[in-house]
């Protein structure tokens, strides 16, 4: 039981950071936009981080994508060993 939590918490996790990439450049204001470069920095750099929005949203979006892989795995039993079942391959 522990090794199954362990597992779902590994695949949540990993679902999580990759979409922590996905969310980071939306609503995301340059300083070159603004026009308020501040010496130093890049023009690319944001003007205002908003961290709390993009960990919210990133924990959202995330929540969604592992329900959904939850219930295609466990009440449909489909796994990264059946994509040659659904997917014809052509071989000869």
């Amino acid at each position: 039981m522990a090794q199954q939590i362990a597992a779902s918490f590994a695949v949540y996790f990993i679902i999580w950071w990759i979409t922590l990439f996905a969310v980071l450049p939306f609503g995301l204001r340059t300083q070159a936009e603004d026009k308020d470069v501040v010496l130093g920095t890049v023009e690319s750099a944001p003007t205002k981080f908003r961290a709390g929005r993009v960990i919210f949203f990133t924990t959202l979006v995330s929540a969604i994508i592992y329900g959904a892989w939850y219930i295609v795995s466990h009440y449909f039993g489909l796994s990264i060993d059946s994509i040659p079942k659904i997917v014809p391959t052509f071989d000869k």
